[in-house]
């Protein structure tokens, strides 16, 4: 059996830019005829997807594999960590959740899975060319190396040269790199046989006597000083700017509350793109303003998210801005604390029932098993400010836990006429004059819905109706296309092929 060349990408720290040159080099080996593939052994995301066999993997590979032009696949992801505390996360192995555990709990286990993260890479260099992988953090973390399944530990099992990226953006990328290398063991440091400088902004020729030093200090080439790049690609969860930024000055003003765990944030990206929109991120009472739309998105932890919401006084605000007729838009977790009460019989997240916030008559229940499916369908019968969306198409997936009971007189958000397990049409979510909630991730990327929604809101203002379809794909395309463009800009790609080509020796 052919197996695949493999090249790993791994940082000085988290945040260094490891997931974006994944994805720039994946579509760069597309560009040039590659059969290319990503992969992470671990991923800590709170940002998750399903593919369409209805398994759950993180998003920054679904970017990647975009990138590449393939199809979001289970085995790029195999072990999956959804943090639902400081503490303790939700441990998924292949696509489907095994429990949740402390930090210590799977630290202890953590060598178990090794046998799924083999069958996964093998699985997937059987079928391409080269596979890409991503590190985690650092392969620097001393404390963890003894049983790291993520960095050293992954390139040694798929005998991958590595390529350790510094982020000099942040400052002291040569302290970064150099300390790195110093703490890696013998073995480690012949793993390495590149290093990287990304995020560079200003003169390269300024740059090139320290480039040569830290050649001399690491013994490692520098095979690549890539430009800041401002392209508009997914982020990972809590470390992204956009959660940071206050948002561009636009006709209308949309206000996602930053949950502590919020997750799938990426439902928001399209409004993005729009230079009608300012899109902002609101975590305290004294941001939110007077928006023209505010959307409430999913949460790993609803039941804590929504004591934050009432303890934080965001809650009191926006029952205040709904009674004044300001829409409200909630997916997933946001929609379950819309409802009148959230009920947690078999401890999902810790046991008991919190009331809702009231705004759409729903019930939800928690339960162990884990809705997982990617759906079509359409909007409902929509009142309010988007009735326009009214029998509009859209697309997406769920994934959340429980039930949410709806009483039968009530008008469905969305009505699903395909998912995993049936075709039959399915109501889903609920919308009553301007309240709107929705277990569907992805329900504002559909073709033209975007745009519908900012028509209404300017409308609603007075303003002139402007807001053009936004054809959300070939967006994201051209975007993958402007970063390889940037990364290849960056980094001397025949020596990169020669490193791939040359593989390590045996370690």
């Amino acid at each position: 059996m052919n197996m695949a060349k493999a090249l790993m990408i791994q940082g000085t720290m988290s945040n260094a830019g490891k997931s974006l040159l994944v994805a720039g080099l994946c579509r760069i080996l597309k560009q040039d005829g590659y059969r290319v593939a990503p992969f992470k052994s671990q991923n800590m995301a709170l940002n998750s997807y399903i593919t369409r066999d209805g398994y759950e993997m993180g998003r920054a590979q679904v970017v990647q594999a975009e990138a590449a032009g393939i199809l979001p696949d289970v085995r790029m992801n195999p072990i999956l960590l959804k943090p639902t505390s400081d503490m303790g996360s939700q441990v998924i192995v292949n696509g489907e959740a095994v429990g949740n555990m402390t930090a210590r709990e799977y630290f202890k286990r953590k060598t178990d899975f090794i046998p799924d993260i083999q069958r996964a890479y093998d699985s997937l260099a059987a079928e391409n060319d080269v596979i890409l992988i991503e590190g985690a953090g650092s392969p620097a973390e001393i404390n963890l190396k003894r049983v790291d399944i993520v960095n050293m530990g992954m390139a040694r099992m798929a005998k991958a040269p590595v390529l350790l990226v510094g982020d000099i953006d942040r400052g002291g990328v040569f302290a970064q790199l150099a300390g790195t290398m110093l703490l890696l063991e013998p073995w480690e440091q012949q793993m390495v046989k590149g290093l990287i400088v990304n995020k560079f902004r200003g003169d390269v020729s300024i740059l090139e006597p320290g480039l040569r030093m830290i050649e001399e200090i690491t013994r490692k080439p520098v095979v690549g000083t890539i430009p800041y790049l401002r392209v508009d690609i997914e982020d990972e969860d809590s470390l992204s700017e956009r959660l940071g930024s206050v948002g561009r000055p636009g006709a209308v003003d949309l206000a996602v509350i930053r949950l502590p765990r919020i997750s799938n944030f990426t439902d928001f990206d399209v409004f993005q793109m729009m230079p009608e929109v300012s899109l902002r991120y609101v975590s305290e009472l004294r941001q939110l303003g007077n928006p023209d739309l505010i959307l409430l998105p999913g949460t790993k932890s609803t039941l804590s998210d929504l004591r934050w919401l009432r303890q934080s006084g965001l809650e009191g605000a926006i029952l205040k801005a709904a009674g004044r007729g300001i829409p409200v838009f909630g997916i997933c977790g946001g929609y379950q604390m819309m409802g009148e009460s959230i009920s947690d019989p078999t401890g999902v997240e810790g046991g008991g029932t919190l009331r809702g916030m009231g705004l759409l008559p729903v019930h939800t229940v928690f339960a162990p098993e884990k809705t997982r499916t990617q759906a079509k369908g359409h909007f409902g019968k929509l009142e309010g400010t988007f009735a326009s969306l009214s029998g509009m198409a859209v697309e997406g997936y769920e994934i959340h836990m429980g039930t949410t009971e709806v009483p039968p007189s009530e008008n469905a958000a969305v009505v699903l006429s395909q998912r995993l397990e049936c075709q039959a049409e399915l109501p889903d979510g609920c919308a009553r004059e301007n309240l709107y909630g929705s277990y569907l991730h992805g329900i504002f990327d559909g073709e033209g819905i975007a745009a519908a929604i900012v028509r209404a809101l300017m409308e609603r203002k007075g303003l002139p109706l402007t807001g053009s379809a936004v054809d959300w794909k070939a967006y994201k395309e051209k975007q993958y296309d402007l970063l390889a463009e940037g990364v290849r800009a960056g980094m001397d790609m025949k020596r990169v092929y020669q490193i791939l080509d040359d593989g390590v020796s045996s370690i």
